[in-house]
């Protein structure tokens, strides 16, 4: 099957390196300027089919600078293997984009003053011609950077900013590591969330800053073993497990963990978000928060199976996303809002196994903070403030 590796740099990018390994075809060479403003399209492109055309290791090298470049496909399959090295790395010629390794520094900047349209920044994809993309509802040319069916992949130290859309998003990609990744947008840009997964086995997503006008981290539906920690989350609409249960195609989450890290001024803390009246019944399960600290952070705890972002939902038939095996620990810090702790279940399938262990979270200001509950019961050990609801 013909692998590809797309990368759609419509704007300006600092120091990118491209590799499959030792072996070095420097794109300087193919005719390359590295200035900002001439197309190097061509000289990439140039430069990756003579690497994916030699046998044995090949690189694929960029000095660091400043590149423009349009819309550019790295296709494969290539005679040769691949291994270490800085930069984006391809190693197998099997239904998935394997090996996968981006190095930085990088700065990707969208440039919101280039009115063009929108396209990502870079996608890195394998897609089965038989599978059709729950995440084509979501304007997935706008993403920034983008990666689908791709396995054992690794992002070290990127910052993206001004992204129209999603900042990073990973779709049906299995064992990911992310780290040292930032992220900037303003706290009034809707729908710019800093990483988003979908349909994802063995993410991880450690010690990185991400400050958008929506959820530093959406872990969406089809999720599983997924562990976000040492984030600095702010402004934005914090970390959220959701929205689930609005299309009829959606899987199971499960073995999801959030832990050690840090809230600042965002609207909410940790969520977990559902719609009512799901049109099939999926599970959400084994989700745990911990070693949380809020910091006048306007609602840190949400349970809320009734979400509806838009003036008219349809609430009449209760949410059919079954929460089991939840858990909240060692959450602390301050409150903007009154509502510290929302729990909202569904009525028709209750929330199971929903604890709350050591929470602490006191008022910013001078008002007091409450817990509100509906069709919840939650089990609740050591210190609980505000007092807990059931």
């Amino acid at each position: 099957m013909k692998m590809k590796l797309v990368i759609f740099l419509c704007l300006v990018c600092h120091g990118i390196a491209l590799a499959s390994a030792s072996g070095t075809y420097n794109v300087m060479d193919f005719g390359a300027k590295a200035n900002g403003v001439t197309d190097d399209s061509q000289a990439f492109l140039a430069a990756w089919k003579q690497a994916c055309n030699s046998s044995g290791q090949t690189k694929v090298l960029v000095p660091v600078g400043t590149y423009f470049l349009n819309p550019v496909e790295f296709s494969g399959p290539c005679p040769g293997n691949g291994e270490g090295g800085d930069g984006l790395e391809q190693i197998q010629t099997d239904p998935w984009l394997g090996g996968l390794y981006i190095c930085g520094p990088l700065d990707l900047d969208w440039r919101r003053d280039l009115q063009w349209p929108g396209r990502s920044i870079l996608v890195a994809q394998q897609l089965p011609q038989t599978k059709e993309l729950q995440s084509s509802a979501i304007g997935i040319h706008l993403i920034s950077l983008h990666f689908e069916y791709t396995n054992n992949t690794v992002v070290k130290d990127i910052t993206s900013i001004n992204s129209k859309f999603f900042h990073v998003a990973l779709m049906n990609c299995n064992n990911f590591q992310g780290s040292g990744i930032t992220i900037k947008a303003p706290d009034n840009s809707p729908n710019t969330d800093g990483i988003h997964l979908e349909s994802n086995s063995g993410v991880t997503i450690s010690s990185s800053n991400i400050g958008t006008g929506d959820d530093c981290v959406s872990i969406g539906q089809g999720n599983s073993f997924v562990t976000v920690s040492g984030i600095n989350c702010g402004p934005g609409h914090g970390i959220s497990v959701g929205s689930l249960g609005r299309y009829n195609t959606e899987k199971d989450v499960k073995n999801l963990i959030v832990r050690d890290s840090t809230f600042i001024g965002t609207v909410t803390g940790v969520r977990i978000k559902t719609w009512a009246n799901s049109p099939i019944q999926t599970t959400a399960q084994n989700i745990t928060f911990s070693n949380l600290i809020m910091k006048n952070v306007g609602n840190p705890i949400i349970v809320d199976q009734t979400y509806c972002p838009y003036s008219n939902c349809d609430n009449s038939v209760p949410s059919r996303v079954q929460l089991k095996d939840i858990t909240f620990k060692d959450i602390r810090g301050t409150v903007q809002y009154k509502e510290a702790i929302t729990l909202k279940c569904s009525k028709g399938f209750p929330c199971q196994g929903l604890k709350l262990e050591n929470i602490n979270l006191q008022s910013s200001g001078t008002q007091s903070v409450v817990s509100v509950c509906l069709d919840a019961r939650a089990i609740y050990s050591g210190q609980i403030n505000p007092t807990p609801c059931n």
